[in-house]
């Protein structure tokens, strides 16, 4: 019998093209503005139209500065991608999210929150994390430039199909643990490549009791174990999330959609290809050591020690990381001074994650020598944390409050960490000069971030009594 991943494949093929290989149907088209232009200015070029713009969605955020009172010009990538975007899509009729509308925001962040993106919907962008939209039931992967001409042209994808693997996280988180040291710790049980050529599922108790924000937490970081496709089949929870979205179908619509959505989840002798469990129950809040997010941690751990790897790769690796990190293998973590403190990015940046950051930070202040901005997914969540004082909470503790954009994640807007320093992320990559040459970056949750940013070092916020 089917798991979630083959329902919706099957409901999207158009033709099996052979050797693994399908054409398939795309539901959603999201662009931003690092490649869409370039994706727009090779059909263009070609004398192609865009096949369906009313399927197709843009928003700037990888090179739009996050600095209040921004502009285009306010970051030298976004003076030159930002007008590019906005003049293709008036020209193709694309609904562009412009950078001070009111649903601007990173693209992941507002799929979801505007209802384009919907349980058993086919989404791509050019953007690896493309993932993040399965928590809701979709099926989204990243694509490159391309392939995102492809799509805008035929409004198909060719793909190869994956094999299947099923995620059971077990049990139930205890104190300071979230759904970001879930994926942490699943990345560091599988290795960066343990989902290779698989679409991910994630299921058992500790997935079902996650709100829709937490399940694409899961999801965004599929792509750091392997896995291009990540999904959580959509239930109760899911549905009544969508129905607050305006993008959501109403009415009769809603109800014909929903029978489906009903129908979109593993049946119970579902067979997949891989199975990989984690227990929950005493897990502890998680933090990468070195430059690939499977080099993680417990927060309370020590740095794991290069005669200790499998094998002469990971042995190669584990040196080359710790060096360009400073740090020792057998040290802990805790105590080490950061100079930086990123909440933001695609993985962590909606009114949940503020909500988490907020509860350590209030009473607080930004320790001496730290620079710590808060950078919302979306102007929607924005607004929404500015009515629960989110704002004033992050501001009166030192905290930069800046405008929705990838920001710090990706650096491609000038917003960067100083060679040699290092940073507490909730982003999802730590790679070698992601957040600028010579940066050095520790992935965690936002509490974990909170808490380095008020102690400045990095600290177990399990330990942070509350303030008085």
């Amino acid at each position: 019998m089917p798991t979630l991943f083959e329902k919706v494949w099957r409901d999207h093929l158009i033709a099996d093209l052979g050797a693994g290989f399908g054409l398939l149907h795309v539901d959603r088209h999201l662009l931003h503005d690092l490649s869409g232009p370039a994706g727009l200015r090779a059909i263009t070029q070609r004398g192609l139209p865009v096949r369906r713009p009313d399927l197709t969605f843009a928003t700037p955020d990888h090179c739009v500065s996050t600095v209040p009172g921004r502009t285009d010009a306010s970051s030298r990538q976004g003076a030159r991608n930002v007008p590019a975007l906005r003049a293709d899509c008036t020209a193709a009729g694309i609904r562009l999210f412009d950078i001070n509308d009111a649903e601007q925001g990173i693209a992941h962040v507002i799929g979801p929150e505007l209802g384009l993106t919907l349980p058993g919907t086919l989404i791509v962008c050019g953007d690896s994390h493309t993932c993040t939209h399965g928590g809701l039931g979709a099926m989204a992967w990243g694509i490159g430039t391309s392939e995102v001409a492809h799509v805008l042209a035929t409004q198909t994808i060719i793909e190869r199909r994956p094999r299947t693997m099923q995620v059971e996280f077990t049990g139930t988180p205890g104190p300071g643990v979230t759904p970001k040291d879930m994926i942490l710790a699943l990345i560091a049980q599988v290795g960066a490549a343990g989902g290779n050529g698989h679409a991910a599922e994630y299921t058992g108790a500790a997935v079902t009791a996650l709100d829709v924000e937490g399940r694409m937490t899961l999801c965004n970081l599929s792509i750091e174990l392997g896995a291009r496709i990540g999904m959580v089949a959509p239930d109760q929870t899911t549905f009544d999330y969508l129905q607050r979205t305006p993008g959501a179908p109403k009415g009769d619509r809603w109800r014909a959609a929903l029978a489906w959505w009903q129908t979109l989840h593993s049946d119970a002798d579902a067979q997949f290809d891989r199975r990989v469990t984690l227990a929950t129950d005493h897990l502890a809040p998680q933090i990468s050591w070195g430059t690939s997010p499977a080099h993680t941690i417990a927060i309370d751990g020590r740095i794991p020690d290069p005669l200790s790897a499998p094998d002469a790769d990971t042995r190669g690796a584990w040196r080359a990381a710790l060096d360009y990190m400073d740090l020792q293998p057998g040290a802990t973590l805790l105590g080490t001074p950061v100079q930086h403190v990123f909440i933001g990015s695609c993985s962590n940046s909606r009114l949940t994650d503020l909500v988490a950051a907020a509860a350590v930070v209030r009473g607080r202040k930004v320790a001496e020598g730290v620079r710590a901005w808060v950078v919302p997914g979306s102007q929607q969540v924005k607004r929404e944390a500015e009515s629960l004082g989110l704002h004033d909470v992050f501001r009166d503790a030192g905290f930069e409050w800046r405008e929705p954009g990838c920001s710090m994640c990706v650096a491609a807007n000038g917003e960067t960490v100083a060679a040699g320093e290092r940073c507490v992320s909730t982003s999802n990559r730590n790679f070698v000069g992601r957040q600028g040459p010579g940066a050095r970056t520790h992935l965690a949750s936002p509490a974990t971030a909170a808490a380095a940013a008020v102690t400045g070092v990095i600290t177990d916020v399990r330990r942070l009594a509350a303030p008085s």
